[in-house]
């Protein structure tokens, strides 16, 4: 499901009406918990929490004409969706996570490399992702991704 918006209103006006509350809520708790520094926008049909070029002028190593990437949240077909690439960089967030999640979902976590995906809203334990919000500041990001990039 790829829904096209020019922003982050605009793309929860076309979320379907069941996921609109739960996805708002999901924007909320990022806008509210993110560091500073993090801009909120619109990338690959999402909404995307990126560190913008101000901050980090190489962009983005895949199109260095967008932003680089940090968190997405989203609409899919068969489930709401977060992206968290420092769960896929970071092990020690990804363990963090993993061991937290349990504490506030009877659900089994349902996780490929950086996407969560949540089949129900009332299902999404909104606060830890509050608190995984808070983990990485955009410096940490920045230094994260061009250590793994130089890899």
């Amino acid at each position: 499901m790829r829904i096209e918006a020019i922003s982050p209103e605009a793309y929860l006006e076309k979320v379907p009406e069941d996921r609109k509350e739960a996805l708002g809520h999901l924007r909320d708790l990022l806008c509210q918990n993110l560091p500073a520094g993090f801009e909120e926008t619109i990338s690959y049909s999402m909404i995307t929490y990126v560190v913008p070029h101000s901050l980090y002028p190489a962009g983005y190593h895949c199109d260095v004409s967008q932003p680089l990437p940090f968190i997405s949240i989203a609409s899919q077909k068969n489930f709401i969706a977060l992206y968290h690439m420092g769960l896929y960089a970071m092990p020690h967030v990804l363990a963090w996570f993993v061991e937290e999640y349990p504490k506030h979902s009877k659900r089994k976590l349902d996780m490929g490399k950086s996407c969560i995906r949540f089949k129900k809203p009332e299902d999404i334990p909104f606060a830890l992702i509050a608190e995984l919000a808070t983990k990485i500041t955009v410096a940490d990001w920045v230094e994260c991704y061009e250590r793994n990039l130089r890899r």
